[in-house]
């Protein structure tokens, strides 16, 4: 690698191993008012944006088939998948073979305001219209603005890490209570 300021030297597939080690919340985008025209797909680039207004950035390759569909039909739903729901993960990511609006044949589905599909027993799950998108390379941004909001609090989020799908609780459990006293230690020295 050149050590050159400005120049990228980057061996193919170094940045995906990097962002492996990032831990991200699952969640389903999913687009289409119409039964047999629904499409979606699972995502971990998915964020915040801003409370005012309540607003979303969500991450699509343009590969995607939901990716021209959000174009077209101007909203988008995301639901947040708990650790029990890894079949649906799987299935969105294109793992399990299922295509298009069979997908949608797996969980339970509803509509809100913008009649956009989202996963009713989703940890949270945000129905929004499409604002703005800014496109790179290979993916769109889009931004949604929040037009409904779905919580159910008492389930526990799953994780996408190191290439695999987690429970927090099991990540928890991974950590025995000597790591965490060897980490508040280690901490206090530099305060």
């Amino acid at each position: 690698m050149s050590n050159t300021p400005g120049m990228l030297n980057m061996e193919p597939g170094d940045f995906k191993k990097a962002m492996r080690h990032s831990a991200g919340a699952v969640a389903l985008v999913t687009v289409g008012r119409e039964d047999g025209r629904r499409t979606g797909l699972t995502a971990t680039a998915v964020c915040s944006l801003s409370d005012d207004p309540p607003s979303l950035l969500v991450c699509v390759n343009r590969s995607a088939s939901a990716h021209p569909r959000i174009r077209e039909e101007r909203c988008f739903g995301v639901s947040f998948l708990s650790e029990e729901q890894v079949p649906l993960a799987l299935t969105f990511s294109g793992q399990k073979g299922v295509e298009g609006d069979d997908r949608f044949g797996f969980g339970h589905w509803t509509t809100r305001v913008t009649r956009a599909p989202v996963l009713q027993d989703a940890i949270v799950s945000f129905d929004c219209d499409l604002r703005q998108e800014f496109e790179t390379r290979t993916h769109s941004v889009f931004v949604g603005e929040v037009r409904h909001v779905g919580i159910r609090c008492e389930a526990q989020p799953l994780v996408y890490l190191r290439g695999a799908f987690h429970g927090v609780q099991a990540l928890r459990d991974a950590m025995s209570l000597g790591d965490i006293k060897a980490r508040k230690l280690s901490w206090s020295s530099f305060s």
